[in-house]
């Protein structure tokens, strides 16, 4: 089976997706770690302007959830576009037989048969 570009393209966007959720998950992970250690309530540990010391990390959690928000949209709107490339191929593949179905009655008319 041959991989178009398009098909390529769209397994590099979802390599990448999976590898910034992976990430998320894990910075998450270690986080929530941070922050049951330290018994801080949740609305100020995950407060970068509270919480100086994991700001860094708050921040590139935020940057993860919109990569992956943007990848999410570029990997939809492939979707899109190929369901409407299936739709145009199968509404031309059904008109098919009814180009045929006229032809064949005009050379019935044409030939008596």
């Amino acid at each position: 089976m041959e991989v178009s570009a398009s098909d390529r393209e769209l397994i590099a966007v979802m390599r990448q997706y999976f590898a910034a959720k992976a990430e998320l998950e894990s910075l998450r992970t270690q986080l929530e770690a941070a922050r049951q250690a330290a018994g801080e309530a949740i609305g100020v540990f995950y407060d970068p302007r509270q919480n100086a010391e994991h700001a860094a990390d708050l921040q590139r959690a935020h940057r993860l959830r919109g990569e992956m928000a943007s990848l999410m949209q570029r990997a939809e709107a492939w979707g899109r576009a190929a369901s409407g490339a299936d739709r145009h191929d199968r509404s031309e593949a059904e008109a098919e037989p009814e180009e045929w179905q006229s032809f064949e009655r005009r050379a019935d008319a044409l030939f008596g048969a």
